[in-house]
């Protein structure tokens, strides 16, 4: 509950989103700076141009790299990855998209970590050795079974790569380890089960999780606001009222609304730039 008002509810959703749009838009202190130093880049292909890009940029990949800093893996290996999708956005920029470099590096830089961390969920990777010895076991068992007119056994394999047993074994379940199941494959059904496919019992994304998280930051950014900044956050982002009901509703001046309006975008730009560190 903050000034008056629950922000929890659903369907304000859509108001809450334009607020950490609008929110977004003003942290970029200098926009046309920043187009003027890609300008510069593009006309002189000065690298120290795209080194200061890439300094100036670099707090919005750590920002975006902590919303998978619990994922299992080192925050500095994901802010790695984003710094390849922030490098890759600087050099693919075009200015004449018309659109802030932020919006446009934004999704390549959750891209990359997102690409990143499924890369990393694949299946296991098999040595190069085994994955050459295991090509070199299909051929010769095709060419051992059309000569000895039957299945060829561990030894005979073994024998005619030259290699021992014990490793011929090893390729062929490795093999195995790359065979994908499908979604729709029957699992067997114990006795107080009904049967089923594997992708009955497989889970799927809640939405509303990413929506939680993203209130719950904002109950915590809110917090830093005194009480009219609050009330005015509140009315005017969360309730949807114009700056000049709001400040009918407070019984102050339009123009004070909008200072208190400011102030608050302001401090709450500082608090999430101090959130990204």
């Amino acid at each position: 509950m903050v000034g008056g008002a629950d922000y929890r509810d659903s369907s304000r959703e859509d108001i809450t989103a334009g607020f950490l749009r609008e929110v977004s838009a003003l942290a970029d202190e200098d926009p046309q700076g920043t187009l003027g130093l890609f300008a510069e880049l593009r006309a002189t292909g000065n690298s120290r141009l795209r080194d200061l890009l890439v300094e100036r940029h670099t707090p919005m990949v750590h920002f975006l790299a902590r919303k998978f800093k619990d994922r299992g893996e080192s925050l500095d290996d994901v802010i790695q990855q984003g710094m390849i999708g922030l490098i890759n956005a600087i050099d693919r920029f075009d200015l004449r998209r018309g659109v802030k470099f932020t919006t446009y590096a934004t999704p390549m830089i959750a891209g990359e970590i997102k690409r990143y961390f499924r890369d990393k969920g694949r299946r296991m990777k098999i040595p190069r050795r085994l994955l050459e010895l295991q090509y070199r076991v299909g051929g010769v068992v095709e060419e051992l079974t059309q000569r000895l007119q039957r299945s060829p056994t561990i030894r005979d394999i073994s024998e005619a790569l030259g290699a021992t047993e014990e490793t011929v074994v090893e390729a062929l379940e490795m093999a195995h380890s790359m065979d994908l199941v499908s979604l729709d494959s029957d699992l067997p059904a114990h006795e107080d089960e009904n049967p089923g496919s594997l992708r009955d019992r497989v889970g799927c994304e809640d939405d509303a999780l990413e929506v939680l998280r993203v209130r719950s930051h904002l109950e915590d950014a809110l917090k830093v606001l005194n009480a009219r900044e609050r009330a005015v956050v509140t009315m005017h982002f969360f309730d949807g009222l114009s700056q000049s009901d709001v400040a009918k509703r407070m019984g102050i001046s339009q123009m004070q609304v909008s200072r208190l309006k400011q102030n608050a975008v302001d401090r709450l730009r500082r608090f999430f730039r101090g959130a990204e560190t």
